[in-house]
This record gives structure tokens, sequence and C-alpha cells, in this order.
């Protein structure tokens, strides 16, 4: 006889300290980020040479840049107990599957911008950074309330 159990069973939920650390950190992102789209965008001082960097600027920066190493390093941590068993039974695929573009597509324009991007096509960089970066808000609320009607649902 045997004691498996069927696979959309599977305890797909985050531990309370890790469901926290990672929400920390998109918190710390997001604020990171939306400081310095303020900054970069509405706040920027008018000098006698024209605009200057506002003083958050590079803070905010100092700040994304760091909470994106803890992201990355909680991302690495879904890879097992999250997203591997989320995959085997096959539950909350899509949102799942769009998370992980979204999160690569942000690493990748993260990398670009900081790497790779000119000054001549860092605003195209940055932009698509940005949208998707406020869009992951969206995704990330979609993905939770998603997976927590598939845990709750009867087969």
């Amino acid at each position: 006889m045997s004691h498996h159990k069927h696979a959309s069973h599977v305890n797909l939920r985050l531990e309370r300290w890790h469901r926290r650390c990672i929400y920390a950190s998109c918190l710390l992102l997001l604020l990171s980020g939306a400081a310095w789209l303020v900054a970069r965008y509405f706040l920027r001082p008018v000098g006698q040479f024209g605009e200057t960097i506002h003083p958050i600027e590079p803070w905010a920066m100092k700040v994304h840049g760091a909470a994106t190493m803890v992201m990355l390093f909680f991302l690495g941590s879904l890879m097992n107990s999250h997203i591997r068993r989320a995959l085997k039974a096959g539950r909350n695929l899509v949102s799942g599957w769009i998370m992980l573009v979204t999160m690569t597509l942000l690493t990748l324009t993260g990398f670009g911008l900081y790497y790779l991007a000119g000054e001549s096509d860092r605003p195209v960089w940055s932009r698509i950074h940005w949208s998707v970066g406020l869009g992951l808000v969206v995704l990330i609320v979609i993905h939770v309330l998603v997976g927590r009607a598939s845990r709750l649902k009867p087969d």
C-alpha cells in the first residue's frame, strides 16, 4: 500500500520566515526603484548648467543593487523547495512561469543597465526594466492568490 500523496496535495506554501524574507526583499526593491524613478524624473534640480542628479538617485541605486543580491539569493532558494515541486505537482504553472520569465527579464535588463548599456540605449534598457519591475508587484499578488486558491480547491 502506497503512502505517497497525490501531486496536487504537495505543500508548496513557503515557511513564514522564507515568505517574509522574499516579501521584504521585493518591498525593498520596489521602494528603492520607485525612489530612483521619482528622483530621476520628478526631483532633478536645475542648476546653472542644466539638470543635475538628485542626491537620492545614487543612494536609491545602491540600496536597489544590495536588495537585488538578496532577492537573487532567495530566488535561488526557491528553485528546489518551491519551483521544482510546483512543476512536478503541476500547480500554479501559468503565473509561476510568468514569474520566472519576469524575474529573468528583470535580471537581464538590470545586468544590461549596469554592464552593457551605453548612453544612447540606456533609456530603452531602463524603461523596460522599471516597467517590468512595477508590473512584478501585480504578478506577485496574482501568483500568491492563485496559489492559495489551488491549495484550497478539492480534487
